[in-house]
């Protein structure tokens, strides 16, 4: 396997690369023998553009810098390609960027997210700046460096909280139970946001990779060995919400399971170096660990390569809902001025052969998978898998796996909405709320009253009581009857928030799993099986 430098699905090239045509240059030059008349329309399509930017520059009727009118025209080639995955990164972007390769970031080591018209401290990652100047989950972010932030969105206040390492930011919190907003100065680190999340069920080792991020592999086969040494005897690795990362890191989390050798990936592309079939080149780590692996819509890119790999060589049950269908490899180039182009340069294919790329009805790349009920709670009801016209493909021991529209698993577990639960959907749509960020809200009140709330906590009938409160307060109309049918919801958002606020996030994670249907369906194969194999042949029947 190839071990240049990667970036997000693609490689990572440190020269300059030259914008296509805006200079009146050829991105990679004519070649020399290519024929007289395409040279002739080569040059009059640039002389064409380079014209018509002159005109507008010096001629429309509002004055548009020229830099303004280069970027319109970046933005407007790729808005024509219709491919959500090719873009222009400025410089002040490109932090996101570099955080998605690496893991790092010079920052404080906090989650936000806008909670009610602020932006909200969700967690505090474990031993980072805001941790040790106590800073806590559920702090509303008011003022940076004396400023307020009111009307802020979440992305200007990251920009603001983000910074050199050792550099101090004066950050201006408002807190549940204080009067008054406290001032907390905090000195930025170099922050590693920790792609794993492990625990153990009894003899099932449950790890979460929530990236593919520099180290990801070595980070993920330490969180196992550490379960296995505790009496984990299975696995499950959960994929779901995990977007991708690094192409190379995607590689070698599979090569923790299979053979040396396996085809991992393969890579088609009219570059002829980006022509690649990846094999795992080390002995696996854990070659006969029985696994399932759950993937949902929001499973990407590399996820989407190691569930297929896992998949097409019967090494692994996949369980869950479609991945998202992100079947291409980006290229990511460096511009003048700090600035990035991340551009589709290839496909990748499953060992077994097959694309999973899902299209538009244009027969443009996918943008984003749309779940199926309109009433969907925060994603709750995931879209429904149709393998109808579907090419077909076989796995190593000759099932039956399908191309296009994402990695379909081999067991299908959605979860359905009850009458109630629907009402309560749509209310809350109509409402534009989010029973996440509302779980959130009331975690905060309730912990911050009961600072000794123990681990093992369960949801009573109080807190059922006070949460309808909050809903009615905030204009969702619900009769108790409804309410009375969405208790057992209801309770699964706040047990989650509560374990998050007091906590922390490995709990909130553990709690996610109680009563989640994929979960225990993973599970459940995981102990009915004694091997990998007998995976395999329970499978036979369940892909649809």
């Amino acid at each position: 396997m190839s071990r240049m430098k990667r970036g997000p699905m693609g490689i990572y090239r440190t020269s300059v690369a030259v914008l296509v045509a805006l200079v009146g240059l050829a991105g990679g030059g004519a070649l020399m023998e290519r024929a007289a008349a395409a040279q002739e329309t080569e040059a009059f399509d640039r002389a064409q553009l380079r014209r018509v930017t002159q005109l507008i520059e010096q001629r429309y009727v509002e004055q548009i810098p020229a830099d303004r009118l280069y970027r319109l025209a970046i933005d407007g080639m790729f808005e024509e390609l219709g491919d959500t995955h090719s873009r222009f990164v400025d410089a002040d972007s490109a932090t996101e960027l570099e955080i998605t390769m690496t893991g790092n970031y010079g920052g404080l080591g906090i989650r936000v997210q806008q909670v009610g018209g602020w932006v909200t401290v969700m967690s505090v990652i474990s031993g980072t700046p805001a941790e040790r100047e106590g800073m806590l989950t559920g702090d509303r972010i008011v003022g940076v460096d004396g400023e307020t932030v009111a009307g802020w969105d979440e992305a200007r206040v990251i920009d603001r909280l983000r910074g050199p390492v050792g550099e101090a930011v004066t950050v201006r919190v408002a807190r549940l139970g204080l009067s008054e907003p406290i001032d907390l100065t905090v000195t930025r680190d170099s922050i590693h946001v920790p792609p794993v999340l492990a625990y153990r069920l009894d003899d099932v080792g449950v790890v979460q990779l929530t990236q593919f991020s520099k180290e990801a592999r070595d980070e993920l086969e330490v969180s196992i060995d550490s379960l296995i040494r505790k009496g984990a005897e299975h696995l499950v690795l959960d994929l779901r919400g995990n977007p991708g990362g690094l192409l190379e890191e995607g590689v070698a989390v599979a090569g923790l399971f299979l053979p040396r050798e396996a085809t991992v990936v393969s890579t088609a592309s009219r570059l002829e170096e980006q022509n690649s079939v990846f094999r795992n080149d080390d002995a696996p780590a854990f070659p006969d660990l029985p696994m399932t692996v759950l993937i949902d819509g929001a499973s990407a890119s590399a996820s989407e390569i190691v569930a297929g790999a896992l998949q097409d060589h019967d090494r692994a049950l996949v369980v869950g809902t479609p991945s998202f269908g992100k079947g291409s490899m980006q290229t990511v180039y460096l511009l003048p001025g700090g600035n990035h182009l991340t551009l589709t340069t290839a496909h990748w294919y499953t060992p077994s052969g097959r694309s999973i790329q899902r299209e538009h009805e244009g027969g443009l790349m996918a943008d984003h998978v749309v779940p199926a009920d309109p009433a969907a709670i925060d994603g709750i009801v995931p879209e429904v898998a149709d393998t109808t016209g579907r090419e077909v493909f076989h796995t190593d021991a000759g099932r039956p796996v399908y191309g296009g529209g994402g990695i379909v698993p081999d067991e299908i577990v959605r979860d359905s909405l009850t009458d109630a639960e629907r009402r309560l959907g749509a209310e809350l749509k109509r409402e534009a709320l989010s029973i996440r960020q509302l779980a959130f809200r009331f975690a905060v009140e309730w912990v911050g009253e009961r600072p000794d709330i123990e681990r093992d906590f369960t949801v009573t009938p109080a807190m059922q009581a006070r949460f309808l409160e909050m809903l009615r307060a905030e204009g969702v109309r619900i009769d108790d009857a409804t309410y009375a049918g969405v208790t057992h919801l209801i309770d699964r958002f706040l047990a989650v928030q509560i374990a998050n606020k007091a906590f922390g996030e490995l709990e909130a994670f553990r709690r996610s799993n109680t009563g989640d249907e994929t979960f225990k369906a993973a599970v459940r194969r995981l102990r009915a099986a004694g091997s990998t194999g007998e995976f395999v042949e329970e499978a036979e029947g369940s892909t649809p």
